[in-house]
C-alpha cells in the first residue's frame, strides 16, 4: 500500500491553483489534469462507478460488503489550492526529527520557519515535518486531505475483512473560491451525511463556521490637471481611503479570534479616475452578519451624498452560512467523529472554522457535512507545513469512523 505521506508529495506536484476571475468549471486547466489523475488512481485501487464530470468533479464509490442497511457515509476534499500564492513548482522540504530551532525554508531568500513567529511548532519536536522551500504554498489545503482519503480507501479494498456499508468520495473543483459546491450533484453523491477533510491541526473537528459575503467596491473619480484641480478633481483613490478608514479598525483579521467577527479588505488598487476594493465579510452570529452587511451600505450611501450619487457603486453578495444550523439537527454524526478522533488516542478540538468550507454550503444542499483535520498549518503561504503523522493520524480516523457506523 502506498503511504499517505508519497501520496501527499505526489499530488502537490500539480498545479491547481483555483482562478476566480475565470467564468468556467474547474476554473483552471490544472484542476482537470488532477482530476483525472486522481480518478485513474481510485479505478486502479478498485473504487466502484468512478468518473469525473465535465465540471472537473471526482467521484466513486466502495459497495457495502455487508447485508444490513446501513448509512451511506461520504468523504470530501477540494483539489485546488489558493490563488494567495502560487502553487507551481512547488518543492517541499522535509525535516526529519525536527529539533525546535528555526527551519531555513530558503537560504538566498533568508526565508525561516521559526518558532518565535509560529509558536506551536514546538509541539512537534522530534516529529517528521515537510514544508515548502519558500517561494510557493504547500497545498496541504487540501491535497493533504486527498491523499488521506485515498489512502484509506485503498487500506479498505485491502482489507475486506472491516465491514462497513456503502461509502462515498468526491474531490471537488474551486473550493479556494468558494465554488467548491457550486456544480456539487448531491443527490448523484447519494450519501446521508458526509465529512469534509479539510482542517487544519491535529485533532480538530468543526460544525460551525462564519456567515460570509463579500462586498465589491467601485469609485468614480474625476481626474483633472493637478495644477487647476481646485473644486474639480474627484480623487477616487482618496475616497476608498475615506471608506476604508470608515469601518472598525479593532474588527480586522489581525485584530479578531474565536467567534469574532470581521471585514478584512483584501484587495485595493486603483488611481485617481477609479479604484477597486475588494472586501469579505464575516460573522458566526446572522443578526450581526446583517448588521456588518447593512453598515457597509450605510458607509457607501453616506459617501454617495458627500460627493455626488454613483460615486460608490458597491456589489454585495452572501457567499456561504454557519452551518451549525443543520449540524445541531444530525449532531450523532459528530459524536462519531469525536469517537473516531478519541478512538485514535488525540484529544479532540471542537472549535469554530474562522473561514469556509465546502461543508458549510454542502449542509444546506441536504448533506450535513462537518470537518475533521488534516493536519496541516499556515495554509496559503510560504510558512505552511504539515507534521507526517498527523496525515497517518487522519487515515486512521477516517478509517475509525466507517467502523463506527458499521457498529
Amino acid at each position: 500500500m502506498q503511504s499517505v505521506v508519497d501520496r501527499f508529495l505526489k499530488y502537490v506536484k500539480y498545479e491547481t491553483t483555483s482562478n476566480e476571475n475565470s467564468a468556467t468549471c474547474p476554473s483552471t486547466e490544472g484542476q482537470m489534469v488532477f482530476a483525472k489523475e486522481l480518478a485513474n488512481e481510485l479505478k486502479n485501487i478498485g473504487l466502484s462507478d468512478v468518473f469525473v464530470d465535465e465540471n472537473g468533479y471526482v467521484m466513486g464509490t466502495i459497495p457495502s460488503n455487508v447485508e444490513k442497511d446501513l448509512p451511506v457515509i461520504g468523504f470530501i476534499s477540494h483539489m485546488d489550492t489558493s490563488p494567495d500564492m502560487s502553487g507551481r513548482d512547488v518543492n517541499p522540504q522535509i525535516i526529519e526529527n525536527y529539533d525546535g530551532n528555526d527551519i531555513v525554508l530558503n537560504k538566498e531568500k533568508n526565508i525561516v520557519l521559526s518558532p518565535k513567529d509560529f509558536p506551536e511548532l514546538r509541539e512537534y519536536i522530534g516529529k517528521t515535518l515537510i514544508t515548502t522551500d519558500g517561494t510557493t504554498l504547500l497545498g496541504a489545503d487540501d491535497k493533504s486531505g486527498i491523499a488521506e482519503i485515498v489512502t484509506a480507501c485503498e487500506y479498505l479494498m485491502e482489507h475486506p475483512e472491516i465491514k462497513h456499508g456503502t461509502i462515498k468520495i468526491c474531490f471537488t473543483p474551486d473550493e479556494e473560491i468558494g465554488r467548491g459546491a457550486d456544480k456539487f450533484d448531491v443527490k448523484k453523491f447519494g450519501a446521508d451525511f458526509a465529512y469534509t477533510i479539510d482542517g487544519g491541526k491535529i485533532g480538530e473537528i468543526e460544525y460551525e463556521n462564519f456567515n460570509a459575503a463579500y462586498a465589491k467596491i467601485t469609485i468614480h473619480g474625476r481626474n483633472v490637471h493637478p495644477g487647476t484641480a481646485k473644486g474639480k478633481m474627484k480623487n477616487s483613490v482618496l475616497i476608498g481611503v475615506e471608506l476604508s478608514s470608515m469601518l472598525p479598525l479593532e474588527e480586522t483579521p489581525e485584530q479578531t479570534e474565536g467567534y469574532e467577527g470581521f471585514y478584512h479588505i483584501n484587495n485595493f488598487d486603483g488611481d485617481v479616475e477609479e479604484t477597486h476594493l475588494y472586501y469579505i465579510i464575516r460573522d458566526f452570529d446572522k443578526v450581526n452578519f446583517e448588521n456588518r452587511k447593512n453598515y457597509m451600505k450605510n458607509i457607501v450611501e453616506s459617501l454617495n451624498r458627500k460627493y455626488g450619487s454613483g460615486t460608490v457603486e458597491l456589489d454585495l453578495k452572501d457567499q456561504y452560512y454557519n452551518m451549525r444550523e443543520i449540524i445541531e439537527k444530525n449532531m450523532n454524526i459528530v459524536d462519531i467523529a469525536l469517537k473516531a478522533i478519541e478512538e485514535a488516542c488525540i484529544k479532540p478540538d471542537v472549535s469554530p472554522i474562522r473561514g469556509g468550507t465546502d461543508g458549510a454550503r454542502l449542509s444546506y444542499m441536504g448533506l450535513p457535512t462537518p470537518n475533521i483535520f488534516t493536519g496541516g498549518h499556515n495554509y496559503h503561504g510560504k510558512y505552511e507545513y504539515i507534521p507526517t503523522f498527523a496525515m497517518e493520524k487522519a487515515v486512521e480516523v477516517i478509517l475509525n469512523i466507517v467502523k463506527l457506523v458499521q457498529a
